[in-house]
């Protein structure tokens, strides 16, 4: 595809893209971002485009997906320092639970994103299996298998 004919079909889009993306991520610096993340993949996979039907579909949809990774990743970041003082116990019991609950941090932190995910939203968030099955689009048995899974590899490494 030449860059005119990318310009054309893709780059007019670019304010429909941002209206999109700003109403996702609520930031204008967030939300121009990520159309600038869309272009450059677009950019990138542009020979693969003329399979495009709806150009405008396309982007639109690309545009969400990058936004909802964006709040996933904020979503998820763990903390890299831990509390001082995690109880009042004797010193070595507060050691002995501070190097406990870095253990358990770098498990949770080597996790898969969807495990990771599920994880945080029904642990942190408290959320219901019904809930994050339908935030995320899965089964309440995947979802159940899944959150499984993440704790027993946690589980294994503590």
């Amino acid at each position: 595809m030449t860059s005119e004919q990318f310009h054309s079909r893709y780059l007019s889009l670019a304010p429909t893209l941002y209206k999109v993306a700003f109403y996702i991520l609520e930031s204008e610096e967030e939300a121009k971002d990520a159309v600038q993340d869309a272009f450059v993949k677009l950019w990138k996979d542009r020979e693969s485009l003329y399979d495009v039907a709806n150009p405008k579909a396309y982007c639109i949809r690309l545009v969400k997906n990058l936004c909802l990774d964006r709040i996933r990743r904020q979503r998820l970041e763990f903390p890299e320092d831990l509390p001082e003082r995690i109880s009042d116990n004797g010193q070595d019991d507060e050691i002995d639970q501070k190097e406990r609950l870095n253990k358990v941090m770098e498990a949770i932190k080597a996790l898969p994103d969807r495990q990771r995910e599920i994880l945080w939203l029904r642990t942190v968030e408290g959320l219901s299996y019904e809930e994050i099955s339908d935030r995320l689009g899965m089964t309440p048995l995947t979802l159940r298998v899944l959150l499984t899974r993440a704790r027993s590899k946690i589980k294994s490494k503590v």
